[in-house]
């Protein structure tokens, strides 16, 4: 962490704050999820600095030290783009090699549709890129979040999220770290459905009372950062992107049937959630995957790890992205 720098990059009318470490000649930009921050991804930071790599980690637009604007229509995969290929000019990096993660990886699956020409090689974690930008294989005359809705009901977490203002008043009467800790720590592998009548604060009274400890790859520190960070921000910015899912998909219309086209390694729990959202597995394994990216190298299911992969298997997640990005590294 001391070895860490802090900056503010003016991009694409926001202040974004900006984690750096290592000074090589190649970039590689990693980009967190929700509820996450650059926080995530610092033991990969530090270990590929040490690599001889340059290494760069925002805070996505709406989390942590970045600026939150206020409309629910300023999240699309458009603006965070926009804000990404700014930085990457503020910076002055030409091309970075590109790792992602949850919110993350969408927004580097966008980046690489949109702006090849500014991505090397991509490793994409948990969420795969399927035609109209959603992360499973969908009806394409059906919205993502009404497909979801059908597949799961109202009480699934996507769906939870649509209504601003609701969740976050649920999530103001829960401890936020336990909060934190409720998401990061999960492991059931199916649907995440919330009752209403029960609420995040319910499950987090739940957790709280059974006294779970937390996994030897996740600290009090750790929640405690997060912890503090979203007390201060609250969760609307990051919730926007859910809320953003529909607009996301109605605005790539114009890339109907386009392929991301630059080297992609994918890595994916085989206890994610994604995983197991009906058809993806599929998708992945069966040839539908490398049909719409099609210079898809590898594809790798960690065994007996969940969503939040890059946090409980730092050092595996660090040797699978060191050794592909070194295929594409400057000699």
């Amino acid at each position: 962490m001391e070895k860490i720098e802090h900056a503010t990059v003016r991009t694409n009318g926001i202040n974004m704050h900006v984690a750096s470490v290592g000074d090589g000649p190649d970039t590689v930009l990693f980009l967190h999820g929700f509820p996450e921050l650059w926080y995530s991804w610092r033991p990969q930071m530090v270990s590929l600095a040490a690599l001889g790599y340059r290494t760069v980690a925002p805070d996505l637009r709406g989390f942590g030290g970045t600026d939150a604007p206020l409309r629910v229509e300023s999240y699309t995969a458009f603006h965070v783009v926009g804000d990404l290929v700014g930085m990457l000019d503020a910076l002055g990096i030409g091309q970075a090699f590109v790792v992602g993660h949850d919110w993350g990886a969408i927004m580097a699956w966008y980046l690489c549709l949109l702006r090849p020409d500014r991505v090397r090689a991509l490793v994409n974690t948990s969420v795969p890129w399927c035609p109209g930008g959603t992360c499973f294989p969908s009806d394409p005359e059906k919205k993502p979040v009404e497909s979801l809705r059908a597949m799961y009901g109202d009480d699934y977490y996507v769906c939870r999220f649509q209504e601003p203002g609701e969740i976050e008043e649920d999530f103001a009467k829960a401890d936020p770290a336990k909060l934190i800790q409720l998401f990061l720590t999960t492991r059931n592998p199916g649907p995440p459905r919330v009752p209403k009548d029960l609420g995040y604060s319910g499950r987090t009274k739940l957790l709280e009372d059974s006294q779970v400890d937390l996994p030897s790859w996740l600290t009090e520190e750790d929640i405690n950062y997060y912890a503090t960070q979203f007390s201060r921000t609250g969760f609307t910015g990051g919730l926007n992107y859910y809320r953003c899912l529909d607009l996301n998909w109605e605005l790539s219309a114009p890339w109907a049937g386009a392929r991301i086209e630059v080297p992609v390694k994918f890595i994916v729990g085989d206890l994610d959630l994604i995983y197991h959202i009906p058809g993806v597995k599929e998708y992945i394994h069966d040839g539908g995957f490398k049909q719409t990216v099609p210079s898809l190298k590898e594809v790798v299911v960690m065994e007996g790890v969940a969503h939040y992969l890059l946090l409980e298997k730092p050092h595996e997640v660090t040797s699978h992205i060191c050794d592909f990005i070194k295929k594409f590294s400057s000699p």
